[in-house]
């Protein structure tokens, strides 16, 4: 703005055109946070103030009486006021989440809020989140201040910078605290952060030197407080001395001893080529062997390190990514890596050296063991001589086996020994030798015919002979010729000799077994227990190397249990869960950061009510803060609530009342509205209640309305408990003819039951002729005998509730597969995701209560990724109409219906099938071959892609298809089914 104000100085005594340029500065004011304000620019917004002040101007004059009151008021005015702008502009679909529930806009209680990610900031969220809950460091920040003669006597840009990045986080620690809101907007925290880098539009920046970045701003900030007293002096750095710590390291190289102690912060650990933390740690501390290279050289190389110092916090950083240097980029590591919830450190630190070294030692002993055990252990499970190999103990069943099997031929008599015309080429080709013969040479044990095998010319005339076919052999291998004491012999030989091999088998696996057991409980000692770290926080990453989304695991000590923080979600979680997206192996989630604290330093404990307690402790500018930002939110209640009662409620025109919602409002109200939902199910059912009453014409005529009502009541009961008794098949669902039959299978009270049969013939659609008109009229009046006492309402409103939503969701399922067999997937998922909702809704009461869900995952499932390489097709042509298209369907289709599927309880189908679609995308990061442009816009996609939980999906209902008949839905369904099956398309009129 320098340049303008230049320029306004310069031209001539023209106040309008002073004026106007004068504006235009001040309409973009240096914002109050900025470090950039300098005293250069402060007095030309004076002087500008000044020659605004004489212009004459009336536009100008009131542009005056704005910027003075603008300039004139305290920073905290300032700082309101920039929020106030910047939510102004932001649409409410951005703030809220597009949720229409003003209930999910507020905060419940103490329950920690979320954040909002802005862009590619779900990494903010996941470490800020980490540092709030950790008590002490909330303390320090919202207790930050520094004397004004400092503040005045601050010149470096970056110390101005480190102390308004305080300041921001202070405001939003403070919102974090005593909002009432959901979740708060880090805005300004961010684009301080951003202004460190040289775009704020890049991808995601890599989190640990984000991370990094933002510790060291803080460390400087500290400083300055710190040096009030101790100049230079870091050790009373509060963030020093909450994490940071030392180590020594010690060593040998080319011949030299060396020693030395440096302070770490984030330690890094490497993480291919271990199963856990321990193993990581181990790693780490030791390098190299310390062994001679030669037995005629003392020479050792090697290293070891050592804990001097921990810090409270003791934060781990895990590395998953390395450079693939075949491919050009990173790549991620999905290696699985267990860590515990408490980890003792003693094994690590210099204080135990002594003892640890010789369990060090021992283990290596062991360790070689167990390679040598492994090494025998492997000649049994892969034996032979050749390329391929089979594990010894199944290589002797399988010769048992052989040894065993019978050809399964009559056996012919001695004096057919020899081959006569009329023999049958099996005959002819040995197939048919017996098992046992008489001959002297047979007869002998079978111990003198292994040392006196059979002469050459026996063997030969033992062999299959050129006649036979190959179509004429066994059916499976077995021996041509054996005899009792030559099997008895074999089977005693192989069988103890597979019983001695998989003893030894099974004696190298114990061993190694206990081998194991003994290393694990190495470090078991009570001696090596005294210094316990409990498991804080799991920072985990979603994706590949390139983009991905990030979000935290927090153990939240009042309830005592793990919280997922997932941008502005925040909920209760498991360590089960924890485990699954942490550890890596399963799909492309893990931990790429670990956070513990010492678990015997009390003042990191949080108790139930500390939020409160420590808004009451703030000091009274930011509790103002606090206060005003809940007053903005009651405005936007207020106003919210404004626009929803100015808005005509839109009504779907509708022959029926399936989606008419009901009121509890009056009770003539309520009840108008169960009869109308139950009446249209008697509606559909007229055809079959019509047969019914046709069939009573008999005892219409002998004893009159009431006996044929009766008589017409208990047939149809009896055929339908029938019909509901029937199990269903794939290509028929009882439970679409009649909704008794729906409510039969689930068990339905026998009040609902019977007032719904009653309504039945209480139809006024009935009024076919006069006995059906007769009969109506009396079903109607004992319809009205029947009083609340006797039915509860409620439960019978649910009920109906129930079979129409399952109709619907019938009807959508077969919509959503008949549009995929045209392939119209578009379509098709738009119904199948809102059957699939809307069946999960009845699942919860019943497995009765609606349709195959596998079945309607499946085509879900399908859909997604015909409509997902449709839409790679279409972003990888550059074609401006086809890439626009292809970025149309991931985001009003894909992506949507992934993140509905993923907030769910996910199978392992489906989360497969997302992993197929998410890699599709990923795979194209980087293509040297794909435009700069389509770079950039895929970018902006994988955020959305990869991370679930940036924005509350709200399911639109498909447009609305109502079957005339249970008899046309029935035919449809098994029309449907049927041709699932096959590869024709079906269309059922």
């Amino acid at each position: 703005m320098l340049p303008i104000l230049l320029l306004v100085l310069k031209v001539p005594q023209d106040p309008l055109l002073q004026g106007t340029l004068l504006i235009i500065f001040m309409a973009n004011p240096v914002p109050a946070t900025s470090t950039d304000v300098t005293n250069v620019e402060l007095a030309y917004q004076n002087e500008c103030l000044s020659l605004l002040k004489g212009c004459q101007d009336s536009h100008v004059m009131l542009s005056y009486n704005v910027m003075f009151a603008y300039l004139s008021s305290d920073r905290t005015h300032k700082a309101n006021a920039a929020e106030n702008k910047n939510r102004s502009k932001r649409k409410r679909c951005e703030v809220w989440g597009e949720n229409p529930k003003q209930n999910d806009w507020r905060r419940v209680d103490d329950w920690p809020v979320g954040m909002k990610n802005i862009g590619n900031t779900c990494w903010f969220s996941a470490v800020i989140q980490s540092l709030f809950q950790l008590p002490e460091f909330r303390r320090l920040v919202l207790s930050y201040s520094l004397p004004q003669s400092m503040l005045e006597n601050c010149r470096s840009r970056s110390e101005k910078r480190n102390i308004a990045f305080m300041q921001e986080l202070q405001c939003l620690f403070a919102l974090m605290l005593g909002t009432h809101r959901k979740f708060v907007d880090p805005t300004a925290s961010l684009e301080l952060l951003k202004g460190a880098f040289k775009s704020a539009d890049e991808q995601q920046q890599d989190v640990s030197e984000v991370t990094h970045k933002l510790l060291d701003w803080l460390e400087d900030a500290f400083q300055l407080s710190v040096n009030v007293n101790s100049p230079r002096d870091k050790s009373e750095n509060p963030m020093v001395q909450l994490f940071y710590g030392t180590f020594l390291t010690e060593g040998v190289h080319e011949g030299k001893t060396f020693s030395k102690i440096e302070t770490f912060g984030q330690y890094p650990l490497q993480v291919n080529g271990y199963r856990n933390l321990n193993e990581c740690l181990e790693g780490a501390m030791v390098e190299g062997e310390i062994e001679p290279l030669s037995s005629d050289q003392s020479v050792k190389y090697g290293q070891e390190r050592w804990f001097t110092k921990l810090p409270p916090v003791l934060t781990f950083e895990l590395s998953r990514f390395e450079f693939n240097q075949s491919l050009g980029q990173p790549e991620k590591i999905h290696n699985k890596l267990e860590f515990p919830q408490i980890i003792y450190m003693d094994r690590y630190l210099y204080s135990s050296k002594e003892i640890i070294q010789k369990k060090r030692e021992e283990t290596r002993k062991l360790r070689k063991q167990i390679a040598i055990l492994q090494q025998k252990l492997e000649r049994y499970m892969k034996y032979g001589s050749g390329p391929s190999r089979f594990p010894l103990p199944d290589m002797l069943q399988y010769v048992l086996e052989f040894a065993s099997t019978k050809l399964p031929l009559v056996v012919p008599s001695a004096q057919d020994s020899q081959m006569t015309p009329a023999q049958s080429p099996a005959e002819s080709c040995g197939l048919n030798e017996p098992l046992q013969q008489n001959s002297t040479e047979n007869t002998e044990g079978a111990a003198s015919t292994l040392i006196n095998p059979p002469s050459q010319e026996e063997l030969m005339s033992k062999l299959p002979q050129p006649s036979c076919l190959p179509a004429e052999m066994p059916e499976c291998p077995a021996p041509r010729v054996v005899t009792e004491e030559e099997m008895s012999l074999v089977r005693t030989c192989l069988q103890r000799w597979r019983s001695e091999i998989e003893q030894d088998i099974q004696d190298l696996k114990d061993c190694i077994t206990r081998i194991n057991q003994s290393i694990g409980q190495m470090y078991g000692d009570p001696v090596l227990r005294q210094v316990p770290y409990r498991l804080h926080a799991v920072l985990v990453h979603e994706g590949q190397a390139n983009a991905g989304h990030y979000w935290a695991y927090i153990y939240y000590q009042p309830r005592k249990s793990w919280l997922k923080y997932n941008d502005i979600s925040v909920t209760e979680s498991s360590w089960e869960e924890l485990e699954r997206d942490s550890y890596g192996g399963l799909r492309n989630a893990s931990a790429y950061c670990l956070m513990y604290i010492n678990d015997k330093l009390s003042h990191f404990v949080a108790e139930t009510g500390q939020f409160q307690k420590e808004v009451e402790l703030l000091p009274p500018e930011l509790q103002n803060y606090i206060q005003e930002d809940n007053w903005r939110l009651e405005q936007e209640v207020e106003e919210w609530e404004q626009e929803q009662s100015c808005k005509i409620p839109q009504i779907e025109p509708s022959a029926t009342s399936e989606s008419q919602d009901f009121t509890s409002e009056s009770g003539q109200g309520c009840e108008h509205s169960i009869r109308s939902l139950s009446s249209e199910h008697a509606r559909i059912a007229k055809d079959q209640t019509a047969q019914a009453i046709a069939n009573t014409a008999d005892a219409y005529e002998k004893n009159g309305v009431e006996a044929a009502l009766c008589e017409a009541f208990h047939e149809e009961y009896s055929r339908l408990y029938l019909l509901a008794k029937e199990t269903p098949t794939p290509h028929n669902d009882p439970r679409l003819q009649h909704v008794l039959v729906y409510f039969l299978r689930n068990n339905a009270p026998k009040q609902v039951v019977e007032r719904t049969l009653l309504e039945q013939f209480a139809d006024r659609n009935l009024s076919y002729d006069e006995r059906s008109i007769s009969i109506m009229q009396v079903a109607r009046a004992k319809l009205k005998e029947i009083g609340p006492d006797d039915v509860n309402m409620e439960e019978y409103k649910k009920w109906h509730e129930d079979y129409s939503l399952f109709r619907k969701v019938s009807v959508y399922l077969l919509t959503g597969l008949e549009l995929y067999q045209n392939r119209k997937y578009q379509e098709a998922l738009t119904y199948l995701v809102y059957a699939y909702q809307s069946n999960t809704t009845l699942l919860m009461k019943g497995p009765n209560r609606g349709v195959d869900e596998s079945l309607i995952a499946l085509y879900r499932r399908k859909c997604l990724l015909k409509l997902n390489d449709m839409a790679a097709a279409l972003f990888v042509s550059s074609a401006e109409a086809d890439v626009l298209e292809g970025i149309n369907i991931l985001n009003e289709l894909i992506i949507p219906c992934m993140h509905l599927i993923i907030n769910n309880d996910i199978s392992k189908d489906d989360l497969d099938a997302i992993e197929v679609m998410r890699n599709r995308w990923c795979s194209y990061l980087g293509q040297e071959d794909m435009d700069a442009n389509l770079q950039t816009k895929l970018g902006e996609l994988l955020p959305r892609l990869l991370d679930c939980s940036a924005e509350v999906i709200i399911l639109k209902e498909p447009p609305k298809i109502r079957p005339n008949s249970p008899y046309d839905l029935c035919s449809r369904f098994a029309a449907v089914m049927e041709s699932i099956h096959g590869a024709a398309p079906v269309t059922v009129k």
